[in-house]
């Protein structure tokens, strides 16, 4: 039977409690330091909390170490792995292998995508090196995760299917530390992907370079949101087995919402083979919402490059949400307007459209009244015909402030009679078996008992077991009081214990993971921020010629690697002949992304592997 885990993200515990409350089989969070989102760090107690939470379902928790170390840090890091084992964390995900070569407890790593995982020797070289589960890049397409999983198939496969993309690949940008210093590798991203550029066009003309400007001011490296929901089923035929949500600097209602949904889809996948497929966590999951991706914070969805090279990838005109389309305005009035279409709309909810120049404007509504808009202050630019969107809906967002969802575990309690009193079976679906034998004095009762017994044990109070079937074996109406049918209601559904006790600490058995690659020079890619983690590349055979970026700060080389590509999106890629947009390049010609303040990126393009590379122009 193959365990489907959703695992979603945790800013802080609140969040990851509810997240495990909408249908989340897992959940990742950030320790108090060297996680990669600096801003998104959880004290150690709060995530002993959410552990605990967690555990009651089966669900597990996963903190996320997942930035470059310097030899300062290692020390601490290590302490600090010791102290998540000892609160018992279900995993790490990390990038520094430095990490390997220090006295860990027998805690399990997760391959994080910033170690770039896209290839099936990557994924096997880090099997080798004692990996239990490995993000994938999110680059790779259902092809290339089906080549993997075939090639790999004892690892754990998880893939992210929503939420913000990385245009380069991830763990291979530089452009953050380049122009401000902020390593996107220690978590403090600058988000230089989401800023407005120029285009330029540099080429020789009579024996001249010329520039033309093709673009301007438009955020050229800013992608839409991925979205495959609908694609779940195809992802776990192709082998992956944990769906991933991005956002771990989300908050509550997107959380809710967004797990909610993929928590739904994955239930339908199990209920059509489930002799084939199961959750990886134990209860049920009970909405009072219909969830709905398009109303959490989206800059549109893309399915990215999971069926192949597609030209819906990109968001040039804003990087910020836009939510969902809601209709086209109709008429437009000195102070409100009105919107062809069925949606209906609520005082406070957040409207936006690209005016002709394609610049996004935001607005809110202060009032609706009998079909008309009045927003707060009247867009002097909405124009009949003109696309409209919903980026905040008041209603459903209403709705997520409340308390949504609970989950529970479904029991049954049998109850037999015995010679000196009565013998009690608890048990549930996930292999839970619990009795209780009171001794208790029988007495005839004057009235029928059973529902009342019913009744009392149905209080399960602040457990997380609900009653399904109480099954009364006995034909006697006896008399038991209210509250002892309550204390023994209570003993069975106690907390079990089993959490609370201390696991043995075993050393983690040491792998020769030693494999001689004879004139492999690594470069900064390598990500190799401190003398640890050089020991273990050269322990695999590899020269180490040159420090991380962070350290080295390289010039002229590459500051990000895209697999998005200006010139197919431009209808001027040399392989895609078919594709004839605006731009046409010859031999010669080099394109520039140019900043506001002057600053330039030289685009060099390898079509032989279909790669953007970014570089700092010097």
């Amino acid at each position: 039977m193959t365990k489907l885990e959703l695992l979603s993200p945790a800013k802080n515990a609140d969040i990851g409690i509810e997240a495990i409350r909408h249908g989340a089989d897992a959940v990742y969070i950030g320790a108090p330091k060297f996680g990669a989102r600096v801003a998104a760090g959880n004290s150690l107690e709060d995530i002993r909390r959410l552990v605990d939470y967690a555990h009651q379902f089966a669900a597990k928790v996963y903190v996320t170490l997942n930035t470059i170390l310097t030899d300062d840090e290692l020390k601490e890091a290590e302490q600090l792995i010791w102290k998540l084992y000892e609160i018992h964390v279900d995993a790490l995900l990390v990038q520094d292998v430095g990490l390997l070569k220090l006295n860990l407890p027998p805690i399990p790593l997760h391959a994080s995508t910033q170690m770039d995982n896209r290839t099936i020797e990557k994924v096997q070289t880090l099997q080798r090196y004692g990996f239990r589960q490995v993000v994938l890049a999110r680059e790779l397409s259902l092809d290339e995760i089906r080549a993997i999983h075939e090639a790999c198939p004892d690892v754990a496969l998880e893939v992210f299917v929503h939420g913000a993309l990385c245009v380069s690949l991830s763990g291979q940008c530089y452009a953050s530390e380049c122009l401000f210093g902020r390593s996107a590798n220690r978590g403090a991203c600058a988000q230089v992907c989401r800023m407005e550029f120029d285009l330029i066009r540099s080429y020789q003309k009579g024996g001249k370079s010329v520039e033309q400007t093709i673009m301007q001011k438009k955020h050229l490296l800013s992608l839409k949101d991925m979205c495959q929901i609908n694609s779940l089923q195809k992802l776990v035929e192709a082998g992956a087995t944990s769906f991933k949500i991005e956002g771990r600097l989300k908050d509550m209602s997107y959380v809710k919402n967004v797990t909610a949904a993929y928590s739904e889809a994955l239930n339908q996948i199990v209920k059509s083979q489930p002799d084939k497929y199961e959750r990886a966590s134990n209860g049920v999951v009970e909405l009072m919402f219909k969830p709905d991706v398009s109303k959490s914070f989206n800059r549109g969805f893309t399915s990215y490059f999971l069926f192949g090279r597609n030209d819906r990838i990109f968001s040039f005109d804003t990087p910020k949400a836009m939510g969902e389309e809601v209709g086209l305005v109709k008429e437009v009035h000195q102070n409100c307007f009105t919107v062809a279409g069925l949606k209906t709309f609520a005082n406070g909810d957040g409207l936006c459209f690209v005016d002709p120049k394609g610049k996004l404007f935001g607005f809110r509504l202060n009032k609706v009244e009998n079909g008309r808009l009045y927003p707060l202050e009247m867009p002097h630019n909405l124009m009949p015909k003109t696309r409209l969107y919903r980026n905040f809906d008041k209603r459903f967002e209403d709705l997520l402030q409340r308390e949504s969802a609970e989950r529970y575990i479904p029991v049954d309690i049998t109850m037999e009679q015995t010679l000196d009193g009565f013998h009690m079976i608890m048990t549930d679906d996930y292999g839970l078996y619990r009795t209780l034998d009171a001794k208790f004095e029988k007495q005839p009762a004057r009235t029928p008992q059973h529902e009342n017994i019913r009744l009392q044990f149905s209080r399960m109070g602040d457990t997380i077991y609900r009653l399904r079937n109480l099954n009364i074996n006995y034909t006697n109406n006896w008399f038991i009081p209210s509250s002892l049918l309550g204390a023994w209601r209570r003993e069975l559904t106690k907390e079990c214990g089993e959490e609370s006790e201390e696991r043995k600490v075993e050393s983690l058995e040491k792998k020769d993971t030693r494999q001689k690659i004879t004139g492999n020079s690594l470069t900064y890619l390598a990500n190799i921020l401190n003398h640890r983690a050089k020991e273990f590349y050269e322990e695999q055979g590899c020269e180490v010629g040159e420090w991380a970026y962070e350290q080295s700060h390289p010039s002229g080389v590459p500051v990000m690697f895209c697999k998005h590509c200006l010139k197919y999106s431009l209808g001027a890629c040399p392989k895609e002949k078919t594709r004839v947009g605006s731009m046409e390049l010859k031999s010669g010609d080099h394109l520039y992304l140019q900043l506001a303040n002057g600053i330039r990126f030289r685009l060099d393009f390898d079509c032989k592997e279909c790669m953007m590379k970014v570089i700092k122009d010097e």
